[in-house]
């Protein structure tokens, strides 16, 4: 088995959306100081970002407690697996990734979004221990204590980290200010999984923030379910933060945030009006220019059916204002293609929107039918092989977008974040790129920096995703 060390002095590998620690290997936390000899946990991740914050509060829990964490499934007491369940694959993966637990170890606890359906893992593997949905982190713990013992534990001796237990590289952090969603998107079961709109309190947020700051972090990366709808919930309580208000609402947190030093940069927002009111920070500086906001697709008709904004006019009357506003803000979006009665006329809308919004950085997904999902009720299901054709098309017309995007930026000097030092030279991020989904920036022959410098480069060449640079004088 491949393992992934962690040490939370050092650089970790990174963690994609779509994979696990280690493409289902375990979490390794033997080199933390003061690990115990036993009461060992064994954790698998699965999942988005959001799941993996949840991953770091109950491995952070669980060192507290001095439990150690171990790479090895046959030394483990006991394994935890953190599932996903937001589509058909990410639900076959959590099985599979479940039957190797049993299969290695025998005992097996599963948390995460999966878990609120606990019918469906027990009828697959009924031998599993215990069963948590997601965001229930005292569950969780208190399921670990029936089954193995708590360690001897002296917490002055087996110190934690001031940011916790991370699973991504010290240079940037997944920031989660809020669980849940109040939106009724036809064609997701997350607030059916997570339940509705859960704002943290904004000085709980913003202290975790500075935290992670003071300890190195460079890049702040937002995310929640519905990062815009941040306080809806709490009606925009205000809440304090060091001696002074803030109000619990995404515009207050973004001015707060980016008075912090750090990069930072906004997933997952909902298209509502008052996102514009954050793109004057971005064009000040304040927080990254860049907006990930998936708007699924173009036709009026679809929209609605999918239960989202469909004045699709509006969104491109809005394009034009954010770029007037900030020149250099990099977009982001997610479609999904093949949705139940779907037409050509439909898709054809798709992509004569693409063709006129020129989005940066776009990804595509043909429509799932994921289990207790309102869409699937609809009429005229997409027949796979024009889902498989919609979607060739698509990513043909948006490669092009994106090279010529990309190419725009060819001669330009620009700010980068490297990710990691190789032998060849050093592999960064522009502020429009965010980890493990976008593009990256490649400097031959640059070796003597670190992960989380931030470098001054000139862009040389582009192709539809990645560039390469070299350093600009200064």
């Amino acid at each position: 088995m491949t393992v992934k060390n962690f040490d939370p002095n050092q650089q970790n590998d990174t963690i994609t959306e779509s994979q696990s620690i280690a493409e289902n290997d375990l979490v390794d936390m033997t080199s933390v100081e003061g690990a115990s000899s036993n009461s060992r946990i064994g954790f698998v991740s699965l999942g988005c970002p959001k799941n993996l914050v949840d991953s770091e509060r109950i491995l952070t829990q669980l060192r507290i407690e001095g439990y150690d964490v171990t790479p090895s499934y046959d030394d483990a007491d006991m394994v935890i697996v953190n599932t996903c369940g937001f589509i058909d694959s990410a639900v076959q993966e959590s099985l599979d990734a479940i039957g190797e637990a049993l299969a290695e170890n025998g005992k097996v606890l599963v948390t995460g979004c999966l878990g609120a359906k606990k019918d469906d893992i027990t009828e697959v593997h009924p031998g599993v221990l215990g069963v948590t949905g997601p965001h229930a982190y005292e569950n969780v713990l208190d399921q670990v204590h029936q089954h193995v013992p708590r360690p001897e534990h002296n917490p002055f001796e087996h110190l934690i980290p001031a940011q916790g237990v991370k699973l991504t590289p010290r240079h940037y952090a997944y920031l989660k200010i809020s669980e849940g969603c109040n939106q009724k998107c036809t064609f997701c079961i997350i607030p059916s999984m997570r339940g509705r709109l859960d704002s943290r309190p904004v000085g709980e947020v913003l202290d975790e923030a500075q935290r992670l700051v003071s300890n190195g972090v460079k890049e702040l990366l937002v995310v929640s379910q519905d990062t815009g709808a941040y306080g809806v919930d709490t009606k925009y309580r205000m809440g304090f933060w060091q001696g002074r208000p803030v109000k619990t609402r995404f515009l207050d947190l973004c001015q707060s945030l980016g008075e912090m030093g750090a990069w930072v940069r906004l997933h997952y927002l909902y298209p509502y009006p008052h996102i514009d009111d954050a793109i004057p920070l971005m064009a000040e500086g304040k927080i990254l220019p860049y907006l990930d906001i998936p708007l699924q697709h173009a036709s009026p008709r679809i929209l609605k059916m999918m239960k989202r904004p469909g004045a699709i006019e509006n969104t491109l009357a809005r394009i034009k204002k954010w770029r007037e506003i900030c020149p250099d803000l990099t977009i982001r979006s997610t479609f999904i293609v093949g949705f139940p009665g779907e037409t050509e006329e439909d898709f054809q809308l798709l992509l004569d929107f693409i063709k006129e919004a020129q989005l940066d950085r776009v990804g595509c997904f043909k429509y799932s039918p994921v289990e207790g999902a309102v869409a699937n009720d609809l009429a005229e299901p997409v027949p796979e092989e024009i889902k498989d054709e919609r979607l060739a098309q698509f990513m043909e017309l948006q490669a092009k977008i994106s090279a010529d995007r990309l190419q725009l930026k060819v001669g330009k000097r620009m700010q980068v974040i490297v990710d990691e030092v190789t032998e060849e030279g050093s592999v960064a991020r522009t502020k429009g790129d965010a980890p493990d989904v976008d593009g990256l920036v490649f400097i031959d022959n640059v070796t003597d920096v670190e992960p989380g410098d931030i470098l001054d480069v000139v862009i040389e060449e582009a192709d539809e995703h990645d560039m390469w640079a070299h350093l600009a004088e200064s």
